[in-house]
């Protein structure tokens, strides 16, 4: 790994290695932030940190994907943020601080081995480095408790209103299995693939354009999906309280088919692309569970068309992905990762067509955005453990 070599260049010694892994979610997507269920993989790709303690508290961080080296004290952390790279891990760090006395501080070098956007890359850093302090300070957190707290850093600091599916992925999943996630109360369950299942493998598609959420339109649909409940409870005649608590989960289905044509219109095709997708979640888990890959693959190209149309996001790169993946032969299903501001598609793929699928999805997506030639990239992955050393 590059970061190990310029990890023992620059600090002229052997360091330990954290690794978290990216997420994909095939199926429930933008609904973990109204308390919805949710599908998830971690896959074999991901952050790497080659890192070791330093005894006067000092966290001094370089990362081979971007130039500015950053670095703090884990008893000075800035109140707000510096609108860098390094935002998510001082969040983390102060979140981490709020909770532990932590007083050995860090050096280390971060690698990130895909394109940035719609994997999670912000969870997967904030998790493997939120791991690796935690290791130097002999500070054991449960899972949950590391799930939060990294949501905490996104939240709190960077100001990102995300819910809780990328850090559950990344730290519940394991190989071979699928995250069933609730994210209302936590539960979750990982359910293996049956042996009667066809075989699978995973490709991520970049379109070329990397995003950030913090530049996106990622906290007004979040806004608008709890306007639509906090409407929907007032109709209703349901008590409610403050928006920034409400939730589409808090708001039966048949309440929302009673009361849904008085929604603003964007309102309403936000309440409908979460229950719509709540119905396609528990089909999946379903056919997950039988081993049917087909109408797993199905419903994922069914949550893709949703997020297109009913969430409305996507960018014009991604939508032709989907549209060219919808007709490939060989894909099972598939949808644009993330929120879908630029970044990726991911498709699941049966093995026997890996060379044919990615010899026709680079053909028809370079005819149609030319200039992207160089930038587009496919990258084939398979299923892995979450965060750990």
């Amino acid at each position: 790994m590059r970061c190990v070599e310029k990890f023992k260049k620059t600090y002229k010694r052997e360091p330990e290695i954290a690794f978290c892994p990216y997420r994909i979610c095939p199926i429930g997507a933008h609904v973990d932030h109204q308390d919805g269920k949710t599908t998830g993989f971690a896959i074999d790709k991901g952050i790497y940190i080659a890192y070791a303690p330093k005894q006067n508290g000092v966290i001094e961080l370089s990362s081979l994907q971007f130039d500015k080296r950053a670095q703090w004290h884990v008893k000075g952390v800035p109140e707000q943020k510096e609108n860098d790279w390094a935002d998510y891990l001082r969040g983390a760090t102060l979140m981490l601080s709020k909770k532990h006395d932590i007083r050995i501080g860090l050096c280390g070098v971060i690698e990130g081995t895909l394109p940035i956007g719609g994997l999670s890359s912000s969870a997967a850093i904030t998790l493997a480095f939120l791991t690796a302090l935690c290791k130097v300070n002999d500070i054991c957190l449960t899972e949950l408790e590391t799930i939060l707290m990294a949501q905490s850093s996104e939240n709190n600091y960077v100001g990102i209103s995300c819910g809780k599916l990328d850090q559950s992925c990344e730290v519940y999943s394991r190989k071979s299995s699928l995250l069933y996630l609730d994210t209302k109360d936590d539960s979750h369950e990982l359910i293996y693939a049956p042996k009667n299942m066809k075989p699978y493998k995973f490709v991520i598609f970049f379109s070329g354009i990397e995003r950030s959420l913090s530049g996106s339109k990622y906290n007004l649909r979040v806004d608008e999906s709890r306007s639509a409940a906090y409407a929907l409870k007032a109709f209703s005649g349901m008590e409610y309280g403050k928006i920034s608590k409400t939730t589409l989960r808090d708001v039966p289905y048949e309440v929302y088919l009673e009361h849904k044509d008085k929604l603003p219109e964007p309102w309403r095709k936000r309440a409908e692309h979460y229950y719509t997708e709540i119905e396609r979640v528990e089909k999946g888990v379903e056919a997950w569970r039988n081993g049917d890959i087909e109408t797993f693959g199905k419903l994922s190209f069914e949550s893709g068309y949703s997020s297109i149309y009913n969430y409305e996001t996507g960018s014009k790169e991604l939508k032709a992905l989907y549209e060219i993946m919808l007709n490939t032969k060989g894909i099972y299903g598939g949808r644009f990762s993330g929120a879908g501001f630029k970044g990726c598609c991911m498709a699941i793929i049966d093995p026997d067509y890996e060379e044919s699928i990615i010899e026709n999805v680079t053909c028809e997506y370079l005819k149609a955005f030319p200039r992207l030639k160089g930038k587009f990239s496919a990258h084939v992955c398979q299923t892995a453990d979450g965060v750990h050393i």
